[in-house]
């Protein structure tokens, strides 16, 4: 069994900062990729960032590029997300995936392996 576990949302202000984790238990990372995605209310979940087992690949959705940097500790089984320069459209759940794949995607059905989400508000 492989246990996802965001922690490290909550509320920031607009402007501000927060670090999303994603500790990873079971068959940990295993070369897979592993992404971050988010879910508004009324919204579809859509692709935040990605990230292959070294790193040495990584993608970001247009909305969060230069804004969001995500990297991972296979040493430690754990994913993260650092949100810098937050507006109140980032408001969100936001969930890490694992892929069984080492390659990269941004789409969530190529992804078997989801958290059960992290709060993430932005006060403008």
């Amino acid at each position: 069994q492989i246990q996802l576990v965001e922690s490290g949302g909550g509320l920031a202000q607009a402007g501000g900062s927060l670090r999303l984790s994603c500790a990873a238990s079971g068959r940990t990372f295993s070369r897979s990729a592993m992404g971050w995605f988010r879910q508004a209310p009324g919204k579809e979940r859509e692709f935040v960032a990605a990230i292959t087992w070294f790193g040495g690949s990584i993608s970001y959705a247009n909305s969060v590029k230069g804004r969001f940097t995500v990297s991972r500790d296979n040493a430690k089984n754990t994913l993260y997300l650092q949100m810098n320069s937050l507006n109140a459209e980032d408001t969100a759940v936001y969930y890490c995936a694992r892929r069984s794949s080492p390659d990269l995607s941004s789409y969530v059905s190529e992804y078997p392996y989801w958290g059960q989400g992290t709060q993430v508000t932005v006060s403008s």
